[in-house]
């Protein structure tokens, strides 16, 4: 569908959805934005909803400014995917086993690995960088240097809330590998202390929302956080480069001769340094990918809704973006008071996942319907493959 542009604000504001079935919270969240001076432009997708300063599912694009709020603090947060050799025929029918080897493999929730995984042991990593991306370490704000040791042994571990690890099914019985994680403790302690940082610098104090608060371009505080946020967006992705790997350690023992195609990886909560309209601007993807013509990106549902492998078309319009998956309907306490355990067996019925009361909040039932988000965007991106999960790890 092509965009439509919501009214009362002073840059347009271009939607892929019906502004009357946006949130009012998130409507004055985006309304906001625009009236920041650094703003260029704002593409709103699909699945948007309220968020902290900015909203989920808002591609922020600014003139030498950058709203570390507006990044979120899962620095990096993104996923990654990989079609195997595999077929539905070749799965066990109890798939028990193969859930309980991936979370021994890949500590979830908040535990983490008890000394750093040697990723030269570990299938389909890339060697190089390694010793660089830890040398960098001390180089960031030294609020973080006394978690080194945990940011190490939290590389290659999944997290909690909306992460998680599956094995899917696309439509023709291929078998995928998929997940969805970030930069951990070390992102989201970077990201608050860049917050913090930003709310009390003299330029912020007037602003419709502190939590909007920017570091502008040619400062010492802006050189801190542009350090820190693209070490912290390196850490998530080779945290998914280290899972992605364990996970297919996991099926090469338990199917031998397994084989896999190249890696699918996309960050949604990011900065990126683009052009459009002929000017230089950060973008922030908070809760988006890029979706530049090519590109290849994932957009998932819920548990039990499966997900989306897409291309990109190239859409400048919305700053070459989509969404970055089904979108939250429903807050997660609200969700813990409207649904059950039974309510959550019974839309996860023929997964194999937890079905406790502590991943209530991430029932299908929480979140928007999947099929309406990816056709709101066909202008966006074309569907390469749908996935649907039969194994689903959450922390």
């Amino acid at each position: 569908m092509p965009y439509t542009e919501a009214p009362g604000a002073r840059v347009p504001i271009r939607m892929w959805t019906d502004p009357e079935r946006v949130e009012p919270a998130a409507m004055d969240q985006l309304r906001n934005v625009t009236r920041m001076p650094w703003v260029h432009g704002l593409a709103v997708m699909p699945d948007v909803h309220y968020g902290k300063g900015a909203t989920v599912g808002s591609v922020i694009a600014m003139r030498d400014a950058v709203s570390p709020a507006a990044v979120g603090v899962d620095i990096g947060c993104g996923m990654t995917a990989v079609k195997t050799s595999l077929t539905a025929e070749e799965l066990p029918d109890d798939l028990r086993r193969l859930r309980s080897d991936l979370e021994a493999a890949v500590p979830v929730g908040f535990a983490m690995h008890r000394a750093p995984v040697d990723v030269r042991r570990v299938h389909g990593l890339a060697s190089a960088g390694w010793v660089r991306l830890w040398d960098r370490f001390d180089d960031l704000t030294p609020a973080v240097h006394s978690r080194r040791s945990r940011a190490e042994r939290q590389m290659g571990t999944l997290g909690g809330g909306n992460h998680f690890l599956e094995v899917c099914l696309d439509d023709a019985g291929s078998v995928w590998a998929v997940l969805h994680s970030g930069s951990r403790n070390i992102g989201k302690e970077l990201a608050e202390h860049h917050i913090g940082k930003a709310r009390r610098l003299p330029h912020n104090q007037d602003l419709p929302d502190r939590d909007l608060a920017v570091f502008v371009s040619g400062t010492p505080e802006m050189d801190a956080y542009r350090r820190d946020l693209f070490w912290a967006q390196e850490y998530a992705r080779r945290n998914r480069d280290v899972m992605m790997g364990l996970a297919c350690d996991v099926l090469r023992r338990s199917f031998p001769g397994v084989r896999f195609e190249p890696w699918i990886s996309c960050h949604h909560n990011y900065v990126a340094e683009e052009r459009y309209d002929g000017v230089d601007v950060l973008v922030t993807r908070k809760g988006a990918i890029r979706a530049a013509a090519g590109d290849l990106g994932i957009i998932p549902g819920s548990m039990a809704t499966g997900t989306y492998i897409v291309r990109g078309l190239g859409n400048e319009s919305s700053f070459n973006s989509a969404s970055h998956g089904a979108g939250r309907r429903m807050s997660r306490n609200k969700a813990r008071k409207t649904f059950s355990e039974a309510d959550l067996a019974e839309q996860t019925r023929g997964v194999e996942c937890r079905k406790d009361t502590g991943v209530v909040d991430e029932i299908p039932g929480a979140y928007k319907d999947i099929e309406e988000v990816v056709s709101a965007q066909t202008d966006l991106v074309e569907v390469v493959a749908h996935l649907r999960q039969v194994v689903c790890v959450k922390g």
